[in-house]
């Protein structure tokens, strides 16, 4: 195989990425002043508006996707469904012989009310602010690259869609079936998470499964007649020291309780409690163990007198393992890397994300092409801001190569399709 260079038609399109910087911060700096958090659906709605005056500029058809209900368990317990803001979703040339899927989220971690608002600059390449590195500067990334690629002779060899996705920090609940759908159809995702500080990307990933534990118990007086009570908040701690417990005994498998709602005045045995939890797996096969343990400790549960345990959630992302399929998008990152003078690091991550989705629908896929950051999903959140400009040039290249075939997407497909 020869040896992967630039072509001077290459270059040219990647060195015109160098004079979009201040475009490209100010538009972050934009984005990231408009709270999207994931249950903000006001928000989420205006920062829909502001992706799209952008990205009709791509050749293709853009369109909000509504997204299927789902369902919340309430602080009172009841079960009740949830309508998600819609899909972002952008199509070029579908009939194209190479087809590709990129993927980002528009939501972010902080609700409306909180502290954190707007972006703050640092210093010369530092800038502090909510969803600066996780996750929007990674689509200005992505809309800068994929730009550049339109500027390419050979683009015409290459069809994507874009999905960008108002519920990944909660999971995916709604947007999972489209990720599925799409990722079957195409030969490689690009995903735009966030790359660590020193550029590091994630490898291998953990699957993860989001719970809430409703249990309901009886009231009482809580000194008059506290016998008669039945207390759900002590039964939610047993739970808790049931799967605390079970970290360390599986390797790679986690249990995390993450909130307890429940209770009231101090003078009333409580009869209800709602614990959420998160569980994360290195393999598959783990599920079936954790299934085992909670099953058991529920059971335990509710064979206490007067004590009720329900159980609603499940997994929502499988793991996503450094499987051949993915080695070889990996390579082709590192090789594109290299044409540019940038190292490519990775190293497994027990964090998730939609490349856990594209990965479990078949499709081989890369999944931090984002910009350098971190602190995510606090008020310390950044973004390194030299980084917009390099991880564009580094995505530019990884398309047009595709395009031009030296890197094979579908021969990357087969091989994912042959696990």
């Amino acid at each position: 195989m020869s040896k992967l260079s630039l072509t001077l038609a290459e270059q040219a399109i990647i060195d015109n990425i160098d004079g979009q910087h201040q475009d490209m911060l100010s538009t972050v700096e934009l984005w990231s002043s408009q709270n999207s958090g994931s249950r903000n659906r006001n928000g989420l709605d205006d920062m829909r508006a502001l992706l799209k005056d952008r990205f009709v500029a791509l050749p293709g058809e853009i369109d909000d996707v509504p997204l299927a209900d789902g369902e919340f368990v309430s602080n009172s317990g009841e079960v009740k469904a949830v309508e998600y803001a819609p899909a972002l979703k952008v199509t070029v040339r579908p009939k194209a012989p190479i087809q590709l899927i990129l993927t980002g989220h528009y939501d972010t971690v902080f609700p409306e009310d909180f502290h954190f608002q707007k972006p703050v600059r640092v210093d010369e390449d530092t800038i502090n602010g909510p969803g600066t590195a996780d996750m929007k500067a990674g689509l200005m990334v992505m809309l800068t690259a994929l730009e550049a690629l339109e500027k390419f002779d050979n683009a015409k060899n290459i069809g994507y869609n874009i999905l960008m996705s108002p519920d990944e920090e909660i999971g995916s609940p709604g947007s999972a079936p489209l990720l599925a759908e799409l990722g079957k159809r195409s030969h490689v995702g690009l995903t735009y998470e966030p790359a660590l500080a020193d550029g590091s990307m994630a490898g291998a990933r953990k699957g993860s499964g989001n719970f809430s534990l409703i249990i309901r118990g009886r009231a009482a007086h809580a000194g008059r007649e506290h016998h008669l009570g039945r207390n759900a908040i002590a039964a939610m701690a047993e739970f808790i020291s049931g799967i605390e417990a079970l970290n360390g005994k599986r390797d790679g498998v986690t249990f995390n309780i993450a909130k307890i709602d429940g209770g009231g005045a101090s003078n009333i045995v409580p009869e209800l409690a709602i614990g959420r939890f998160n569980v994360r797996m290195k393999e598959t096969s783990d599920v079936a163990w954790i299934e085992q343990n909670l099953e058991s400790l529920i059971k335990n549960l509710d064979a206490k007198d007067g004590i009720h345990a329900h159980l609603h959630g499940g997994f929502t992302r499988p793991p996503k393992p450094m499987s051949p399929a993915n080695a070889q998008i990996f390579d082709w990152v590192k090789q594109a890397g290299g044409l540019l003078g940038q190292e490519i690091k990775w190293a497994p991550s027990g964090g998730v994300c939609e490349g856990n989705n594209l990965w479990a629908s078949g499709c081989p896929n890369v999944d931090t092409l984002g910009v350098r950051g971190g602190h995510i999903h606090s008020d310390r959140e950044y973004m390194i801001i030299s980084s917009l400009v390099e991880r564009a040039r580094l995505s530019a290249v990884i398309l047009m190569k595709l395009a031009s075939g030296e890197f094979d997407a579908i021969a990357a497909k087969k091989l994912a399709q042959s696990v």
